[in-house]
């Protein structure tokens, strides 16, 4: 991830009438990476990605595609899967992804799209037999089709089950090998944290912080995190001198001294069978910047 950006976003803004979706952002795209666009709903980032593939106009700002205006090199460039998508009934898996080869002038290998997607099985089945899971490995195949430098990936495992996502994950990887630079916009705090090199998360309209997700974490938390049933932990110990929040059923403790913590609600008798110990993850930096569930 080293040179020019692959990508350079430069004060992009986005209005809506009166409303202000996107308000002077700028961002680059290291080259070989997966860059995470993240933020609750609202905040402008499923905004700054259709202008960014060219699918919105933006108005006002620029976006530059290795150091120059994205324009008809881009859109031969670049491969996008979207969270939905239409696909023609009555035709298999694979005239599918060869009428969507035919409009390219770069194409990549068929079969080699085919099994890099985990679609040898499926190649000849009708698109109305796939089930959720395959229909995203096709999705993503289609956006492979021109052999994309950058691939744009959108909430690309909505819906699976865990499996399905953990299988999706194993498949993005093996693409980012090869020298992909890819940009997910995802719901899943954990995908990002699993996918991503560096993350962008977006409020209102403005990036509130950017980093490698290992970075950003160590910077802002220097602690770990305590979590017990809030039927097992009611009321706390007189005198508790630790941040204490109550989320999701849950009681949080924040302590850099899980000694003194665990010490104190003993001595206090909470029951402590389901305690649960773990250090702070992108979900928790995510709702602490942004006030909101990712859902929200």
């Amino acid at each position: 991830m080293t040179g020019p950006p692959i990508l350079a976003v430069r004060e992009l803004v986005k209005n809506y009438g009166p409303v202000r979706a996107v308000r002077g952002i700028s961002f680059d795209v290291p080259r070989n990476c997966c860059f995470g666009l993240l933020g609750p709903n609202g905040a402008g980032k499923t905004t700054t990605v259709e202008i960014i593939e060219g699918v919105t106009p933006a108005t006002s700002g620029q976006v530059l595609y290795e150091g120059e205006k994205a324009g008809a090199a881009f859109r031969q460039d670049s491969g996008v899967q979207f969270q939905t998508a239409a696909l023609q009934d009555f035709i298999t898996v694979r005239e599918t992804l060869e009428m969507f080869h035919r409009l390219y002038r770069r194409r990549a290998d068929i079969d080699q799209v085919i099994a890099d997607c985990a679609l040898e099985k499926l190649e000849k089945r009708d698109n109305r037999k796939l089930s959720g899971g395959q229909r995203q490995r096709l999705l993503l195949a289609i956006a492979l089709v021109n052999d994309p430098k950058i691939l744009f990936l959108d909430e690309p495992t909505t819906g699976m089950d865990p499996q399905a996502r953990r299988n999706f994950w194993e498949l993005v990887e093996r693409i980012r090998a090869r020298s992909k630079t890819i940009v997910l916009t995802t719901h899943y705090m954990e995908e990002a944290q699993a996918l991503c090199d560096e993350i962008v998360i977006m409020n209102e309209g403005v990036i509130i912080t950017q980093g490698a997700p290992d970075t950003l974490l160590k910077a802002h938390y220097k602690e770990i995190i305590l979590e017990l049933p809030e039927s097992d932990l009611e009321e706390l110990p007189p005198e508790f001198p630790f941040h204490t929040y109550r989320r999701n059923g849950l009681v949080e403790i924040h302590t850099d001294d899980a000694n003194e913590a665990i010490t104190r609600l003993s001595r206090a008798g909470a029951p402590l069978g389901r305690l649960n110990i773990r250090p702070f993850r992108l979900e928790d930096l995510f709702l602490d910047l942004t006030g909101k569930e990712l859902r929200s």
